[in-house]
């Protein structure tokens, strides 16, 4: 082909460019119509784009957007039901059914926790507490521990649950680790963080009786 033959489909000449690179020329053909409105359309399409969202300030930027869903869905999450008493806790931790459904969910506590609740695995220390002993940071009785998993600790890596899997299984988890986890003082766990265990308000006196959802002296984390 020379640089006059007529291009096939366009109705103009081909042209070779000047220069060359290793003996290869290349014809300077046109971009395509509809190429070259696709680029024209997203230019004037960026202009209004710019007006809207940086100087007339009439649209919410991606992060604004978040921010703004984010607020909204914890507006709702603060609406749910989400109270339960330290007696219905202790009725779920003894109901096959609901343990079973707690342990699913507690695959994923034991990154910081481990499997068997101590918080260290061959001799490493997890970020999580051990749940297996006696000392407790934001309290042990089992109203204590389903608010600290619902609701996390600001400042620390206890998130709040309730935002990611729900009240439902907050409850099943905590029912899990009272029946599974709580009081069993793992060997080689953690060592202790916090202070024991407080009784509840209500709690047995010098008879030793033991209210209902309260541990035993020694119980877990």
């Amino acid at each position: 082909m020379t640089d006059t033959d007529q291009n096939a489909g366009g109705g103009y000449a081909d042209e070779l460019r000047d220069h060359q690179f290793d003996g290869i020329q290349e014809f300077d053909n046109h971009l395509p119509n509809w190429w070259l409105w696709t680029f024209y359309g997203a230019c004037i399409f960026s202009l209004f784009y710019w007006l809207h969202f940086h100087v007339v300030g009439s649209g919410a930027l991606p992060l604004a957007q978040y921010e703004q869903e984010k607020q909204e869905w914890d507006e709702k999450l603060a609406q749910l039901d989400t109270a339960v008493s330290a007696d219905e806790l202790v009725a779920m931790s003894k109901d096959p059914e609901v343990v079973a459904a707690g342990a699913v969910t507690w695959l994923t506590c034991a990154g910081c926790h481990a499997q068997d609740g101590g918080a260290r695995i061959a001799g490493a220390d997890l970020p999580g507490v051990n749940l297996t002993d006696d000392a407790w940071l934001h309290g042990g009785r089992p109203e204590q521990i389903y608010q600290t998993v619902l609701n996390g600790v600001d400042g620390t890596a206890m998130q709040a649950f309730v935002k990611t899997i729900g009240a439902r299984k907050v409850q099943e988890v905590v029912a899990y680790m009272l029946a599974k986890v709580k009081g069993t003082n793992v060997e080689g766990g953690k060592p202790p963080q916090g202070v024991p265990e407080e009784p509840a308000p209500g709690d047995a006196g010098a008879g030793g009786e033991q209210a209902p959802g309260t541990a035993p002296s020694g119980s877990g984390n």
